[in-house]
């Protein structure tokens, strides 16, 4: 673990000039929380902060990527809020899903290396690293709309420009659930692998990246966002502004008189 970050639900660990960082409660498969959400901020900002990392691995501890919110704990998004200081709903999503914007905002590229479920808040964050690599055993879900509101962590907006419009409006709107050999046909992984060779095919590639020119490589990232993202802080907004009223207005009416 990096000397000075202390953190029990994300764990970093730096190698050479490979970060890797884990999320770490395995005992609820990695489910979001807010101190979960806190430790990943917290961990982006000390690999930004570290100038010899070339590259970065989000994987999680055990069983799982991570199976999305931790119900649980909140069981509707108003627990999720609750003493939280916000000046309202529309802040306090844009501060959840800015935490995963900023994987896709560090300077270096972000590796996801996905084992076991990848569920929700735990898929929005995968589509918000550059290069998602697959467990044999990975399974994928966006499953907001079967519980009332819509993906708000960015899986609007990513998800097409990922696997294409197309499917992100399926698996959006039917929550469905899939597998891996499904995950890389329609392009929302790159690579899958044996559960047991994932964390090394992740090293492997990270190695490999991190022997270019660091410049190079993160200039193009820098183009390589602009590209992917021109338009795409609005459309967050759009999403942010859609999903806060569930949390406090018409739409969280609807849902009760349904």
């Amino acid at each position: 673990m990096r000397k000075g970050f202390k953190h029990d639900t994300v764990l970093l660990e730096i190698t050479d000039t490979i970060a890797t960082i884990i999320m770490n409660r395995p005992e609820r498969l990695n489910a979001l929380n807010t101190e979960l959400w806190q430790g990943l901020e917290e961990a982006a900002k000390a690999v930004e902060a570290e100038s010899k990392v070339r590259v970065a691995i989000l994987t999680g501890a055990g069983r799982a990527f991570s199976s999305g919110l931790d119900i649980k704990e909140s069981k509707s998004p108003e627990d999720m809020l609750a003493g939280m200081e916000f000046r309202g709903a529309f802040e306090a999503v844009k501060y959840f899903r800015d935490v995963f914007s900023l994987y896709q905002s560090l300077p270096i590229p972000v590796i996801a290396a996905i084992n076991g479920a990848c569920i929700g808040g735990g898929m929005e964050v995968a589509l918000a690293c550059d290069i998602r690599l697959a467990a044999e055993d990975a399974v994928f879900s966006i499953p907001e709309v079967v519980y009332g509101i819509i993906p708000d962590c960015g899986g609007t907006q990513r998800l097409p420009r990922v696997a294409g419009p197309g499917i992100a409006r399926e698996l959006i709107y039917t929550g469905r659930k899939i597998d891996a050999g499904e995950a890389l046909r329609i392009r929302l992984v790159d690579h899958v692998y044996p559960a047991a060779q994932l964390m090394d095919e992740a090293r492997k590639l990270a190695a490999e990246i991190a022997s270019r020119s660091p410049a190079a490589v993160q200039a193009t990232k820098r183009a390589m966002n602009v590209a992917m993202s021109s338009g795409l802080e609005a459309g967050l907004d759009f999403e942010t502004a859609t999903a806060s009223k569930f949390y406090g207005g018409s739409e969280r009416d609807q849902r009760q008189q349904a």
